[in-house]
């Protein structure tokens, strides 16, 4: 990296997500701290910064591309323009922390991948679960035995449908958002299991649109093979009126339980039946883990192969599980 003490960041896209999920991680992180922000909409632009501490601001995404105080580009836009920011990253020869899901299609993800990859720098994904206290407690009783082998994983999301068309955003437009909920929300979780299990070696599954007005997918059931020997089933509805959330592992010694998205505790089962909750609470700034990740491995802090936990491959392959879901 230009600077081998600190990584100043452009901001391209500072809308909700960035507002308290991510955006202030980045001055927070030791050696971590934002240049700039652009937003089209330059009251916006400037409301952030001002709100925010960042010093400059811009309407303008090649400013934040060629400055020269700008190490490394975190894109937060809607999935419809993170391929061509990406592309445009590096050709700027700027590292990439880009929002999930990485694109609307698997093609598009490749395309990241590749450019990033010829231009020699990462390719980082928000698949901020990897790194949250919570889910790796869950992935250490994973490895260390707590539940015995692993045998089984289930995923049950559900939530309410939206009163109408009028009352959805951009994540049910196929044109900015790919296939709906599922790539924007069960992206989540998958991904989340290809961090636990490892990567998926076989899917399959059904999809439906219920809603007469929608025009994505909004029910979705699909069952796994992980290359570990783990099967799953999973299944995602968004046009019911009755929510779920919670991913549960069987395991040779007992079983443990975690919602995705809610609070609530790891409840492990043991072989005799005995229940332990586990509470971990989220950090406020909930992607700050996975962003300490990033900036540690771009500042040389951390030894090969133990760096950020979310890439472009592994993203690649969450991309490759959706599509190969809503393909039957």
């Amino acid at each position: 990296m230009p600077n081998q003490d600190h990584i100043r960041w452009g901001i391209i896209g500072v809308g909700d997500v960035t507002e308290v999920k991510s955006g202030p991680a980045f001055n927070r992180v030791e050696g971590s701290s934002i240049s700039v922000v652009m937003r089209r909409y330059g009251d916006k632009a400037r409301d952030y910064a001002q709100r925010h501490g960042v010093s400059r601001w811009t309407t303008d995404a090649d400013e934040v591309l060629r400055s020269d105080d700008v190490d490394a580009v975190y894109i937060a836009t809607p999935p419809s323009s993170h391929a061509e920011y990406t592309l445009r990253a590096a050709a700027a020869g700027k590292p990439v922390y880009v929002e999930k899901p990485m694109a609307r299609t698997h093609a598009e993800g490749q395309q990241m991948v590749d450019a990033c990859a010829a231009a020699g720098v990462p390719l980082f994904v928000a698949y901020y679960r990897r790194a949250l206290p919570r889910f790796e407690f869950v992935r250490r009783c994973l490895h260390d035995g707590t539940i015995g082998q692993p045998t089984l994983v289930q995923m049950d999301i559900r939530w309410r449908a939206p009163a109408g068309p009028e009352k959805v955003g951009w994540r049910w437009d196929p044109d900015i958002a790919g296939d709906g909920l599922l790539y924007d929300l069960g992206s989540h979780g998958l991904d989340l299991l290809d961090h636990w299990f490892g990567p998926i070696a076989d899917v399959s599954g059904f999809s439906a649109t219920r809603l007469p007005w929608s025009r994505v997918t909004d029910e979705v059931v699909g069952t796994f093979r992980f290359a570990s020997g783990v099967l799953g089933a999973a299944t995602w509805g968004f046009a019911g009126t009755k929510p779920s959330d919670l991913i549960s592992v069987t395991g040779t010694g007992g079983n443990l339980t975690v919602p995705l998205f809610e609070e609530g505790p790891v409840r492990v089962t043991d072989a005799n039946g005995t229940v332990t909750d586990h509470v971990i609470d989220h950090p406020k700034h909930v992607q700050e883990p996975l962003v300490t990740t990033i900036v540690n491995e771009l500042l040389g802090r951390t030894v090969p192969g133990e760096g950020c936990p979310s890439t472009g491959v592994s993203a690649l392959r969450t991309q490759a599980v959706l599509e190969r879901l809503v393909a039957g």
